[in-house]
């Protein structure tokens, strides 16, 4: 059995691999640069072991200090989170290399699913639908327009070595082809260090919908159904939810069963997730890709489907076989889950950094917050600005909607802006409530939003925490920043048995 497993990453995924960690016995360490120091997974964990300086860089993308701060802390595991190195096939090959457990899918299936053309060959192979297109080994002008003429315009261009919106663009026709894959062949290369791009036919309005899959080493796999994650900005999701108010239920049967398929195709072992392509119109559905980790959105899934993820992501790594089969799995109720970041909406999303003076998270039945942020200690600004997500889950859709938008009224941060208020407007809005959930929803309801910032009231009531109280002074002259006063505050200086 696992006995102390290190975490390869920081803020709230850390934090969440680390209560996993305990809720089974196991001894959770961690790693943090020097921007870290101070961090609520370092404060949490059994043991913390410093990697280097704040760039990721230097610290977290570094294989070598991973693996030497697992074998110094006696870890005989180690699990990456999402991000960082999760998704690196010679990441997990260095870590089964130095005789740990790596908490993932194989460095194969890693692999295979990491590039895009790849995948794309595979599931089509495995009769898993994927969207019309063209890859090529010499992707060129040359090569690609016939090809774009026989699929039809809009067109997508894509990076086959990575995604996040890197070396992708939209065509609508042919005068716009050389100059978008010139484009994206330089993003991608900048990028992944791999110029190679495809392209497929640009479905307009679709949604995201994943689906959860689980595999065990013994050939045994499901799907624990969809999430819907079309919510985005700039390719980036911030609000999903589970269930998807598109699929009808054989929709759902074979949307999870292709998720299987492609499970199947890859020898995949372990958590992951299969994304795909919805399309109202036509009812179909296309293959996007596969991510070889666990997911932000995952608890949104945990609480419909009634497990938990990383656990069972330790156990099947221990050789574990899968707790259930496809029959015994079911949704009960709705789930929704915002992603708070320290960023202003105002203001282009612009990233924030800074010390958080204050927080106060939300708490009531069906309310739950996976945080990586403690009050008092800086959000750096080295890495992507996600602070907490707050999850609320209800009997249906509409309550855990409200429960949601009630949640994110509580949520008061000071110190560095926060997401809350703009994701507050999204889930009240008609369309959303209506379950009109496009990728370009936001582009389409929200461009350009400025909104109200945080209510004036609860950033009153939260200042009064941590302003002077009595004219004795405040944060700065020694008052803790969570503005309760003690004896270590109050009474000045003092030594027992002898003066000041």
């Amino acid at each position: 059995m696992i006995q102390r497993v290190l975490i390869a990453n920081r803020g709230e995924i850390a934090v969440r691999i680390i209560r996993a960690a305990r809720s089974m016995g196991i001894s959770p360490v961690a790693v943090y640069s020097e921007a870290d120091a101070t961090a609520l997974h370092v404060r949490l964990a059994d043991e913390a072991v410093q990697i280097g300086p704040p760039a990721a860089a230097e610290s977290y993308l570094v294989i070598d200090k991973l693996i030497e701060a697992a074998t110094r802390s006696g870890c005989d595991a180690v699990h990456p989170g999402y991000g960082f190195l999760s998704e690196r096939a010679a990441f997990a090959e260095a870590v089964n290399n130095a005789g740990l457990t790596w908490i993932g899918p194989p460095p194969e299936a890693i692999s295979l699913l990491g590039d895009k053309v790849i995948s794309r060959r595979t599931m089509a192979e495995a009769g898993v639908p994927i969207t019309p297109g063209f890859d090529s080994d010499n992707p060129s002008l040359e090569t690609f327009l016939p090809e774009a003429g026989k699929i039809g315009y809009p067109l997508l261009i894509k990076a086959a070595a990575g995604g996040g919106g890197k070396g992708m663009r939209v065509v609508r026709e042919e005068s716009q082809l050389a100059e978008a894959i010139e484009g994206a062949m330089r993003e991608a290369k900048n990028a992944f260090g791999d110029s190679r791009v495809f392209i497929e036919k640009y479905v307009e309005r679709p949604r995201h919908i994943e689906f959860q899959i689980f595999a065990d080493s013994h050939g045994n796999i499901v799907h624990l159904f969809e999430r819907e994650c079309s919510i985005q900005r700039r390719h980036q999701k911030v609000i999903e939810e589970a269930p998807s108010t598109a699929l009808r239920p054989e929709e759902r049967e074979k949307m999870g069963a292709a998720a299987v398929e492609a499970a199947r195709a890859s020898g995949y072992v372990n958590a992951g997730t299969v994304e795909f392509l919805f399309d109202d119109q036509s009812r179909q559905f296309y293959f996007l890709e596969v991510n070889t980790r666990i997911q932000v959105e995952h608890p949104v899934t945990e609480e419909v489907v009634g497990v938990d993820l990383v656990a069972e992501q330790f156990r099947i790594a221990d050789g574990g076989t899968l707790p259930w089969t496809q029959e015994q799995l079911a949704q009960r109720g709705h789930a929704i889950q915002a992603r708070i970041y320290a960023e202003d909406p105002a203001n282009g999303f612009l990233p924030a950094a800074g010390p958080l003076l204050c927080l106060r998270e939300p708490v009531g039945p069906g309310i739950r917050v996976d945080s990586g942020v403690l009050e008092g200690v800086d959000v750096p600004i080295h890495y992507d600005p996600i602070m907490a997500k707050v999850i609320a889950h209800g009997q249906d859709r509409e309550s855990a909607r409200l429960r949601l938008i009630q949640a994110l009224q509580q949520y008061i941060a000071l110190g560095v802006p926060t997401s809350a208020s703009f994701l507050r407007d999204v889930l009240a809005s008609e369309p959303f409530r209506r379950g009109e959930t496009f990728t370009d929803f936001i582009q389409t309801h929200f461009e350009g939003w400025q909104g109200e910032p945080d209510g004036l009231k609860e950033i009153a009531l939260a200042a009064a925490t941590v302003l002077p109280a009595n004219g004795r002074g405040g944060a700065a002259e020694g008052l803790p920043v969570s503005g309760i006063a003690s004896p270590w505050s109050t009474l000045g200086a003092w030594r027992i048995g002898g003066e000041a």
